[in-house]
Order: C-alpha cells, then sequence, then structure tokens
C-alpha cells in the first residue's frame, strides 16, 4: 500500500469546492472553541514558564502570541500557542481516537499565515486537510498505539500540522510526500506525561515540527516516502496493531472535522459522563457536600487508567482525577477551569468529599457511558445513569453555547470589544483577505481607544 504518497496527493489536489458546507461550518465551530482554549490560558504558568525559558531565544518577531503582548518567530509562536491551546484540557476531541486534533494545526497554520499572507479560505481549508490527515493516522493505529504508552495528540497530531502547512506553503506531491516522513520521524508524546505541563508541551512540539517539516520538504529536504507503512515506519514501529486503509479509504468521501466534541468541562473527557450525573443530581435534590456520605460510580476501564488520581496534589493533577472532579461537580455544581485551581484541589471541604468518592470498572461500560449513585446521610440513595456526557456527538454543544465558553475563557484577556470583534471573525473566516489578522485580533489592545 502506497499509504504516505497516496494521503500526501490528496492533501495536495482537494479543491476547495469539494469540501461541504457542513463540513467548513464545523470547522469553524472547531476553531473557534481552539482560539478560546489558547487565549484563556494565555497567562498561565505553564506558558509564562515556556517564554521565560525560551522567549530570549527566538527570532525575528513574525507572529503573534494568543492573548499575550509578545511576539516570537513562527517556530516558538507555533509551539507556545499549541501548549496553551491545551493547558486547561479544554480543547476539542475526536472521540474515535480521543485525539485533540485543532491545537497542533491551528498553533502551526496561524503563526504561519502572519508570516506567508493567505487568506481565510485558505486558511479554514488547509485547517480542514490537516485534521483529516492526523485523525486518519490517528484512526490506524488507535487503540493499540495509545494502549501502550503514546499521546496520540502528539504523535498524530505533528502529520496534521505537517499537512496543513505544506498546504499553505504550495507543496507538491512529492514535496508533501517528504513533509509526512518528516513529521513521522519526530512524532512524540508520552501518556506519562498526564498532569504535568509536558502534556501541553506534546501539541505544541506537534504544531512546531509539522511546520518545521512542511518548510524543510518546501526546499527539497527529504524523507522516506513509505514513511507510515514501512516496515520500520511510523505505524508498524509505534503500533502493536494497525488498520492502513483507514487512511486511504474514502479520502474526500468523508471528513473527520464533523465528528469533532468540545468539551464543556476542563478535564479529561473520559470524566464527563460522570461529572454530568453528579450536576444533575445535585440540581434535582439541592444537594450539599455535607449531605452526602458517599458517592459511587460505574465507570468504563479508561477512567481509572486515565484519571484515577486520588490525592491530586495541583489543579493540573485534578484535571486526571475523577474524584475530584466529581467532588466539584457537587461543591460548586460545575467542572470549569476555576474548578481545577490549585486553590480548588486543596480545598478542605472538596477535599473531605474526595475522600468520599469511589469507583469501579465496569467492562460493559462505553466511554461515554456512567452509573452514578449517592448515598446520603439520611439514608437514602439516589442513582442516575449518563447514556451520553454534554458535548459528544449525540448531545453536542450548540454555537451559543461554543460562543458563551469562547466568551468566558476569553473576556479578561482581551476585553468586551476585542473578544466580539474576534468572535465575529471566526464565524466569518472564510471572507477574510488576510488570514493572519486572526491572530492580531487576539491579543491584548496595545493603543488607547482601539477597543
Amino acid at each position: 500500500m502506497d499509504v504516505t504518497r497516496t494521503l500526501a496527493r490528496f492533501i495536495v489536489e482537494c479543491k476547495s469546492e469539494a469540501i461541504p458546507l457542513t463540513v467548513r461550518k464545523e470547522a469553524r465551530r472547531s476553531l473557534l472553541n481552539w482560539l478560546g482554549c489558547a487565549i484563556g490560558a494565555c497567562r498561565h504558568e505553564t506558558v509564562s514558564r515556556a517564554l521565560l525559558a525560551l522567549g530570549e531565544f527566538s527570532g525575528p518577531a513574525q507572529a503573534s502570541v494568543l492573548g499575550r503582548e509578545e511576539r516570537l518567530d513562527i517556530l516558538h509562536a507555533a509551539l507556545v500557542n499549541g501548549m496553551s491551546s491545551h493547558v486547561f484540557d479544554f480543547d476539542d476531541t475526536h472521540l474515535k481516537t480521543v485525539i485533540h486534533p485543532s491545537g497542533p494545526v491551528a498553533a502551526a497554520i496561524l503563526a504561519l499565515a502572519e508570516h506567508r499572507p493567505v487568506t481565510g479560505a485558505q486558511l479554514l481549508q488547509a485547517f480542514i486537510l490537516g485534521i483529516e490527515a492526523e485523525c486518519r493516522v490517528g484512526i490506524a493505529v488507535y487503540p493499540s498505539h495509545y494502549d501502550v504508552g503514546w499521546h496520540i495528540t502528539g504523535t498524530a497530531g505533528v502529520f496534521g500540522a505537517a499537512a496543513a502547512c505544506g498546504r499553505l506553503l504550495g507543496l507538491d506531491e512529492q514535496r508533501m510526500t517528504w513533509a509526512l516522513g518528516l513529521a513521522a520521524t519526530q512524532a512524540a508524546g508520552l501518556r506519562e506525561m498526564f498532569g504535568t505541563m509536558c502534556k501541553p508541551l506534546h501539541p505544541g512540539r506537534a504544531a512546531q515540527n509539522g511546520l518545521v517539516s512542511a518548510l524543510l520538504a518546501a526546499h527539497g529536504f527529504t524523507s522516506s516516502n513509505q514513511a507510515i507503512e514501512a516496515k520500520r515506519g511510523f505505524a508498524f514501529v509505534a503500533a502493536a496493531e494497525r488498520n492502513l486503509d483507514a487512511i486511504t479509504r474514502s479520502l474526500g468521501d468523508t471528513w473527520e472535522v464533523v465528528l469533532n466534541t468540545y468539551k464543556p468541562y476542563a478535564c479529561g473527557i473520559v470524566i464527563h459522563p460522570a461529572i454530568d450525573g453528579c450536576i444533575q443530581l445535585r440540581a434535582a435534590h439541592a444537594l450539599t457536600a455535607e449531605s452526602i456520605a458517599s458517592i459511587e460510580l460505574d465507570v468504563h476501564p479508561l477512567v481509572l487508567e486515565l484519571t484515577g488520581k486520588k490525592t491530586p496534589q495541583s489543579g493540573l493533577e485534578g484535571k486526571f482525577s475523577v474524584y475530584h472532579s466529581c467532588a466539584v461537580a457537587i461543591v460548586h455544581g460545575a467542572a470549569g477551569e476555576a474548578q481545577y485551581s490549585d486553590a480548588c484541589v486543596r480545598d478542605p471541604r472538596v477535599v473531605a468529599l474526595r475522600e468520599r468518592v469511589h469507583a469501579t470498572v465496569d467492562p460493559a461500560m462505553h466511554e461515554d457511558q456512567a452509573r452514578i449513585r449517592i448515598r446520603l446521610t439520611d439514608g437514602r440513595v439516589l442513582d442516575r445513569s449518563i447514556e451520553h456526557a454534554v458535548g459528544s456527538l449525540a448531545r453536542p454543544m450548540s454555537d451559543a453555547d461554543l460562543e458563551a465558553k469562547f466568551r468566558g475563557l476569553v473576556l479578561e484577556h482581551l476585553g468586551a470589544a476585542r473578544t466580539h470583534a474576534l468572535l465575529d471573525m471566526v464565524w466569518r473566516v472564510e471572507t477574510l483577505v488576510d488570514a493572519g489578522t486572526l491572530a492580531r485580533a487576539a491579543v491584548p489592545c496595545v493603543s488607547p481607544g482601539t477597543g
């Protein structure tokens, strides 16, 4: 199978008119959600430390750091913006692969668009094609690739960033094949890093390395032409089982971005059904933490594998604790970014309830299901079964939901006028003559009276 070259040919030859309106609409929703997450986390310690460590080594001020005043060269901007968009763990999820697809792709192409002018329509098309590439590569190696310990957003994301940047750079089939090969040899990211600053580093590096791959290929830097499918290529080295046909089958007929989902809660997506159940029971019965003797959960095996931290010590660790997440769902009736701060993780009231949360694996459950039983101090038992979490394909967030999430993340960083203007710009991104204006609109106002 000539997988790498077939994928490269599709990315190069796909015409804009071949992408359906529904696909372009979902891509705009994905871009809006991603921008909100990236700007919302722009002042997080993870981002500030990265800028402190690397800022002095940046080259020319070519691209924006979203939500901040700094400007970096395009490689460092792709890195930092990709990191920022994943810090809150609030970004989009392709449920078939648990890839967070927008981060690596959007961070790379938006940085490139500030340096090499392209239209908004070209940017959106590259975004769609990049997501298609990374998700198809991810499908081909999931779940064995993920199960062994690879963070698939980092490993598959680099293919998406390379494909999207290569499209904007106008690579021909051979150079796009090399770009995908260069991406394959830079694919990295370990699940061991979940709960640390390294997790958001993965999509940041995927964005940066994907951009590097496209830039090198554009100048004739060669790689294997079978980097994905060869015996010692990505799919065989990084996965015990693989389905290479998933990469090339129905290219152009089906689109992975339409399967994208968006998080109402700022934590690992496998916890969302349990959070839903706790919030629903809290609202229905006016529950308080003090009225609860215990919370018992039946969950999919991945919940304890990914989010089984019983005693998180930081906000980042709290995002990978089903115990903390259910506790804040009861105490606060929410699981937004505020509920995953260091202070909230250490709040005595939250800690006390967290210790009364117990989880049991049910292998028969789907990833989107959970059963919640809350035993009250007065002896009553409350039950709730969740079949599909809010934000899933079965219960998707509306445009209005995404706009509200965007405003909640962006307002404090950009102010009301610039937040509204940026939101409007994303919805009409395909009309932009210069897509780089999107990035430049996503930074604080630097001159009085400009909004």
